[in-house]
């Protein structure tokens, strides 16, 4: 009798379901293919299974779900480290060292959280890199280009924001620096600068804003690119090979891999799902490993009137803005940003339909000088750790014969860090 009751329950909740329940399984990435609401919502889940992927489909096509994954860590671990986390000068140190030591399992979601920040932007780039050599950007995906170049800005954000939360010596002394190079720059540097800081030095304002902008605002901006940016993948389709016609030298008409096309692909599940489910399996086991058997140093508490020793980088694109600052000077810093917000207007001026390399000197040659760049910059300022006396705010700026803490309240020294400094760093945004 009870067998019965609940085979008709469930009978009749997969028929008064509705289908376009999936559609939360589609924007994870989890279904592919349209879903029909006129179906019972299990015929509907077998239909999306059965969709049909182009043969093309690869593993390279994998970076931007391992993207998009890193990103889900990030939302997960920094929601479990607000619960612990204190956005004041008074006790955002101390909370740190908290949860790195009292709180379970506080140091793996700390690291965990920190070295996803890092792996996300090296991840995002070389996905980038493939939808930039594969001229996957030109009509009619011209927007999902544009929209994950935005994403790509807003993950440099999160970091960049994130960067100063610990409080620590390190964090803001870095953020000090590469603020005053922003203040630098002609007509809206002064402008840009300031709003971000709040005050004239880093100091409580700073960090209320950072933290507003972490956990707040950016949050709501990603939700809103990612929705538009899965939309459109879903409607325009995975761009042909490059091989698809003239020896890779030409779009189709359309530019858009045909039903006909798909019909001669492989089936979405099992194959295409095993390979994402590898995937991330991999992603996450390699995460972990790094956080586990490289934790990342914490520097003293922050002291806006004293000069850390050595300023050790806890993020990549950390190393990279230093070297350009330190390297080449605020225009040489400049100039590498210009060339990176350049590439957003690819679509507009590649529009012809030639995809293979060499028809395409000018735009490869500026990805080329990018990416390398970017490279080098990256090594260079793995090798930087002093800090520039001019760092130091000036008597005018904190009050002659301030005492320390007048201006800025200090916290209360800390415990000694938990994790001892290394000759070879990890990073941490």
């Amino acid at each position: 009798m009870i067998k019965k009751w609940l085979a008709q329950f469930w009978d009749d909740v997969r028929t008064s379901a509705d289908s376009g329940l999936l559609g939360v399984a589609r924007f994870v990435g989890l279904l592919y293919g349209p879903i029909d609401r006129n179906l019972r919502i299990d015929e509907a889940w077998r239909r999306a299974l059965r969709y049909r992927l182009a043969e093309h489909v690869g593993w390279r096509h994998a970076l931007g779900g391992i993207t998009y994954l890193l990103l889900i860590v990030l939302v997960v671990t920094g929601v479990l480290l607000a619960f612990y986390y204190r956005p004041s000068v008074e006790e955002a140190y101390p909370s740190v060292q908290h949860i790195v030591s009292e709180v379970s399992f506080g140091w793996l979601v700390r690291d965990l959280h920190v070295w996803c920040a890092n792996l996300i932007v090296i991840v995002a780039l070389a996905h980038m890199a493939r939808v930039f050599f594969e001229a996957s950007y030109k009509p009619p995906r011209e927007m999902n280009w544009i929209v994950g170049l935005a994403l790509l800005g807003v993950v440099l954000a999160f970091g960049a924001t994130g960067y100063l939360l610990p409080w620590d010596q390190w964090a803001y002394w870095t953020v000090t620096e590469v603020l005053d190079a922003v203040a630098m720059v002609p007509l809206l540097g002064g402008l840009i600068a300031g709003a971000i800081r709040g005050d004239p030095i880093a100091s409580g304002a700073t960090l209320s804003r950072f933290f507003a902008l972490h956990v707040i605002v950016l949050p709501w901006i990603t939700l809103a690119l990612l929705s538009y940016h899965f939309t459109l993948i879903r409607r325009r389709g995975l761009a042909p090979p490059m091989s698809a016609d003239a020896g890779g030298r030409k779009w189709r008409l359309s530019g858009m891999w045909t039903e006909e096309d798909q019909e001669k692909g492989r089936p979405f599940f099992p194959n295409h799902f095993l390979r994402s489910l590898t995937v991330a399996v991999l992603t996450l086991a390699i995460a972990i490993t790094l956080a586990i058997l490289f934790p990342r140093p914490v520097g003293d508490p922050a002291n806006p009137y004293v000069l850390p020793d050595e300023l050790v980088s806890t993020w990549v694109p950390v190393d990279v803005s230093l070297a350009l600052i330190r390297l080449t000077g605020l225009w040489g810093f400049a100039a590498f940003s210009i060339l990176g917000l350049s590439l957003v207007l690819l679509p507009i001026f590649d529009r012809r339909p030639e995809r293979g390399l060499r028809q395409r000197p000018v735009a490869v040659a500026l990805g080329l000088i990018f990416y390398v760049g970017f490279v080098a910059a990256w090594i260079a300022g793995q090798q930087i750790r002093s800090v520039p006396p001019t760092a130091r705010p000036q008597p005018e700026v904190i009050g002659e014969g301030a005492e320390p803490g007048s201006e800025l309240p200090l916290p209360e020294p800390g415990p000694t860090p938990l994790v001892p400094n290394s000759e070879e760093p990890g990073r941490e945004p």
